[in-house]
């Protein structure tokens, strides 16, 4: 599915909530976390994406950056399919750590 559809499919967001929600690792490329922001997901994240929604995603709250793949805590995002090699390996390092929750909602990482 376009990104661009994905972001207003209800049911997806919904899905993309409950990951959030339950503090899962998340992963996102390219227009990807476009639907993170439907999820209300980036207030304070860091993140970087496709150069053409850097302004989306810092008007939602994250602190945008140029680099092939950004892990802020359990949810990893990349710029492209030219950064998959990073891109996978840190979505593989951060699905084996498991659940992840933030220390600025006042929870630890369970470990």
């Amino acid at each position: 599915m376009n990104p661009d559809l994905l972001r207003v499919n209800e049911e997806a967001v919904r899905f993309v909530k409950g990951f959030v929600e339950e503090a899962k690792p998340i992963a996102a490329i390219c227009h990807g976390p476009w639907t993170l922001i439907e999820a209300g997901a980036l207030q304070g994240r860091k993140v970087t994406s496709y150069p053409s929604i850097k302004t989306d995603l810092i008007n939602a709250g994250a602190d945008w950056s140029d680099k092939e793949v950004v892990t802020d805590n359990g949810l990893v995002t990349s710029r492209s399919p030219e950064d998959l090699p990073a891109f996978c390996a840190k979505m593989i390092e951060e699905i084996a750590e498991g659940q992840h929750l933030t220390r600025n909602r006042g929870i630890h990482q369970l470990g």
